[in-house]
């Protein structure tokens, strides 16, 4: 049980460290951002911050998976996944399929690109369009936690 127990941990520290992230991404950093007076000014700091950013959250969300897995293995909880009353699992896995896919995916092969082609041209809307992204992001990353942690702990919202 100590590795169960040394698994809890390393998933809460993950959970904290990545979500942190992007809610200072969401809150303090594209707000600081918009508000530089040049788009280069603005291209070249996100990009950097985000750069930065983007390496804690692939390690965290490594983490997430190993310890979260590795949670359910040793549990033998899998069949929670076919009980709706532990929807809260299938919103961790689902928001860590999403950012895994952003992350590992979509951001090196696409989003990178798209984002220098439309910031050249708009950069006021391409940074809106990124905020309200992650706004959504944050929004369903901090419901998915708190149904986990009320979860986790006994309560069902849905019984």
């Amino acid at each position: 049980m100590e590795k169960f127990t040394l698994a809890r941990v390393i998933h809460m520290l993950a959970v904290v460290l990545w979500i942190g992230g992007v809610a200072m991404v969401t809150t303090v950093i594209i707000p600081a951002v918009k508000k530089l007076k040049s788009k280069e000014e603005q291209m070249k700091t996100f990009e950097q911050i985000e750069g930065r950013f983007a390496i804690q959250a692939k390690i965290t969300t490594l983490l997430t998976a190993l310890s979260g897995f590795y949670m359910l293995y040793v549990l033998d909880a899998w069949d929670r996944y076919l009980d709706y009353r532990y929807w809260w699992i299938h919103a961790m896995t689902l928001i860590w399929l999403l950012f895994t896919l952003i992350l590992f995916v979509f951001e090196p092969l696409v989003l990178h690109r798209l984002f220098k082609k439309y910031a050249e041209k708009d950069p006021a809307r391409t940074f809106s369009i990124i905020h309200k992204a992650h706004w959504i992001l944050l929004i369903l990353s901090l419901l998915t936690t708190a149904g986990a942690v009320a979860g986790s702990h006994g309560w069902f919202v849905i019984d």
